[in-house]
Order: structure tokens, then sequence, then C-alpha cells
């Protein structure tokens, strides 16, 4: 049932909205995403967007036996372990205090030259 997989969809999104939300600001550089399209965060949320869509599709349909308030709880559930996820998470290290030596593979706090 797709209700059972929204808090988790709804989570993943969150998460990875968060992320964009620091690349953008400046906190993090991530690597570029599969085949060069975008970075990994922005292909992460546009790939929770896809399976958010996808499971909300079947609710549009009249009939269903779904109720709004059932699919607004799931929401609700994911946007709470979204939230949780990312105040449990460690600090970020701090900013490196000379250029990185590896290239980027992975997202990180970006050098920034004094």
């Amino acid at each position: 049932m797709p209700l059972l997989a929204l808090p988790a969809v709804f989570a993943g999104l969150g998460v990875a909205v968060f992320h964009e939300y620091l690349e953008l600001t400046g906190k993090l550089e991530c690597p570029a995403g599969l085949f060069g399209i975008g970075s990994a965060p922005q292909q992460s949320a546009a790939a929770f967007l896809i399976l958010a869509a996808a499971l909300l599709i079947p609710f549009i349909r009249p009939g269903n036996g779904v109720k709004p308030w059932q699919v607004a709880i799931a929401a609700v559930l994911g946007v709470l372990m979204a939230l949780g996820t990312i105040k449990s998470a460690p600090p970020m290290p701090a900013a490196p205090t000379k250029p990185y030596d590896q290239p980027l593979e992975i997202c990180r706090q970006p050098y920034q030259p004094a």
C-alpha cells in the first residue's frame, strides 16, 4: 500500500532538500551527479520528488478508500522523521584551512581562502 511508504519518501525528500539548501548557501560543495546532470543532492531531491508523485497518484482517484487526513498524517510523520534526522546529525567539521588534496568525490565544506 502506497500510504505506508509515504512517510519514508517524505523523510528522504526533506533530507535531500536540506542538503540542496546547504549546497545553495555555500556550506557544502558536492560532486556532479550521474552523467554530470546536476549535483548529487539535486538528483536525490528529483528522485524523491518522482517517488512522492508516483505514490500520491493513486490517492487522486475517487473511491480509493484512503482519506485525505491519512495522507496528511503520513506526510507529517515523514517531515518529523526528516527533522529528527537533520537535528541528530553530528555538527559539521571546521572549515578547511588549506585547499583539499583529493578531488571532489563527496559533499564537503568548501575551502574559503582568507
